[in-house]
């Protein structure tokens, strides 16, 4: 006959808890500085990779609002949110990796290697670390992988937000350098728009050149197929 499996209920975070509720079931535990993890920019062929890492202020909490999901807030609210999150977090650190280190390397390998080495900057370091999507080796701590953690985690949303509006600016930024592309409307992400730029132009230097669809437009342009400023 098989037992049933028990619980114990102060290790169990309940659906009520909120968007805290497994920092407090790992402070309960004995953890108390829980860091979160997320990046901004895997999926766009454009731009850099960026990785954040945050710690939160337990006792503080309560002063976050609304953070969950930093893709679903409209750009006012991701700036009000990583305000929020600066002001009450204990550390936090972001890596920026550019385009020719994904090309090099790969954008998993890059993705890997931005998470161990925001997790590095972190001071204090945390006992514990919650990443969104996919377990992570070698991050020296005790770690959770959380399916869509950025919905779920508070650190892990907090890590979301700094990470996206740190490579929303970025973003804008390159739009003033090549004004043709969009840069700061679609983030270097595959939009129509963004792909008719691409045809029309060829590929930047900031264009991941190991995306098949910058490598196909790469070779479909004379010459070097660069647009270049300056």
């Amino acid at each position: 006959m098989l037992e049933p499996v028990v619980r114990h209920p102060g290790y169990t975070p309940r659906r009520a808890a909120g968007l805290s509720g497994y920092e407090r079931v790992l402070a309960r535990a004995g953890f108390t500085r829980v860091a979160g993890i997320d990046e901004a920019g895997r999926g766009a062929c454009a731009g850099p990779l960026v990785v954040a890492a945050v710690t939160l202020d337990p006792r503080q909490w309560s002063r976050l609002g609304e953070i969950a999901d930093s893709k679903s807030l409209t750009a006012p609210a991701r700036e009000r949110a990583y305000q929020d999150v600066l002001a009450v977090a204990l550390a936090w650190h972001v890596v920026i990796i550019p385009p020719g280190e994904i090309d090099r390397t790969g954008l998993h390998v890059c993705n890997v290697a931005g998470m161990r080495r925001a997790l590095a900057g972190l001071a204090p370091q945390p006992q514990y670390v919650l990443t969104d999507g996919f377990p992570v080796r070698g991050l020296g701590v005790p770690a959770l992988a959380m399916w869509k953690g950025d919905e779920v985690a508070a650190c892990v949303a907090a890590a979301s937000v700094v990470a996206k509006v740190t490579r929303d600016r970025l973003m804008r930024d390159l739009h003033t350098r090549y004004p043709v592309y969009g840069f700061s409307r679609h983030k270097g992400y595959s939009t129509k728009s963004h792909m008719r730029a691409l045809d029309a132009y060829g590929p930047c230097p900031e264009h991941r050149r190991s995306f098949a669809n910058v490598r196909a437009e790469a070779c479909d342009q004379p010459g070097t197929g660069e647009l270049t400023y300056g």
